[in-house]
C-alpha cells in the first residue's frame, strides 16, 4: 500500500505543475465547461448538482453552476465535516456569503440547507478513460461516492482540464470511479 501511495504522490507533483502551466494560458476553460457539459444526464425536473470552489489553478466550475441554476437546477457545495468523514453540501447561490473551510476553501455558512445531490462535480489532478480520479489524497470524495451510491446512484462528473489526462491512474480497491469527464474541449462518458 506505502508503494501506492508514494506512486500518486509522485503524479499529484506532476499534476499539479501540468495545471498550473495549463491554467495560466485557459483563459475561456469556463466557458468550454458550460458548451461541453452534456444535458443527456441532467435532469428535466429541478435537481441539485453540487459544484466546488476552485483552490489554485483548478478549472472554475462556478459559471456552469450558474448556468444549470439558470436551467432550473439548485446548487450545492460541498462542507467538510472532518478529516476521515464524507462530504455533506450545502445549498449555495452565487453572491451568498461564504466562510472559509478547514483547508481554506470557501463553504456556504452552517445556516445554508444541507441537501443531496443528484450530481456532484468532482475536482481533479489527473484522470485517465476508466474514470479513475487523481485528487489530493484526503480521500473526501471517495468516501462521499461511496456512502452516496450506497442509497442512490449520484452522477459523478470530474471537471478538469483536457490536459490532466494520463493513461492510468494509480487506483485502490477504495477509489470511486467517476462516471463522466468534462474538460473544457469535450465530455467522457465512462465506460460508453
Amino acid at each position: 500500500m506505502s508503494e501506492l501511495i508514494e506512486i500518486k504522490k509522485v503524479l499529484r507533483a506532476q499534476a499539479t505543475r501540468t495545471r498550473d502551466m495549463v491554467a495560466r494560458e485557459a483563459t475561456d476553460a469556463s466557458d468550454g465547461l458550460i458548451l461541453n457539459f452534456p444535458a443527456s444526464f441532467v435532469p428535466k425536473e429541478p435537481s441539485v448538482i453540487s459544484g466546488f470552489s476552485p483552490i489554485g489553478s483548478e478549472i472554475d466550475p462556478l459559471p456552469l453552476l450558474a448556468d444549470l441554476r439558470e436551467k432550473g437546477h439548485d446548487s450545492a457545495l460541498p462542507i467538510v465535516v472532518a478529516k476521515g468523514e464524507p462530504l455533506i453540501f450545502r445549498l449555495w447561490s452565487p453572491g451568498d456569503e461564504m466562510a472559509s473551510g478547514p483547508f481554506g476553501v470557501q463553504e456556504p455558512l452552517p445556516s445554508a440547507r444541507e441537501v443531496v445531490p443528484d450530481i456532484i462535480l468532482v475536482p481533479l489532478l489527473a484522470f485517465d478513460r476508466r474514470g479513475y480520479r487523481l485528487g489530493y489524497g484526503g480521500g473526501f470524495y471517495d468516501r462521499t461516492l461511496e456512502r452516496l451510491r450506497a442509497n442512490s446512484h449520484p452522477v459523478a462528473v470530474g471537471i478538469t482540464f483536457a490536459q490532466q489526462e494520463v493513461d492510468a491512474v494509480p487506483a485502490a480497491a477504495y477509489d470511486q470511479p467517476l462516471d463522466w469527464i468534462v474538460t473544457e474541449r469535450e465530455a467522457i462518458e465512462i465506460g460508453a
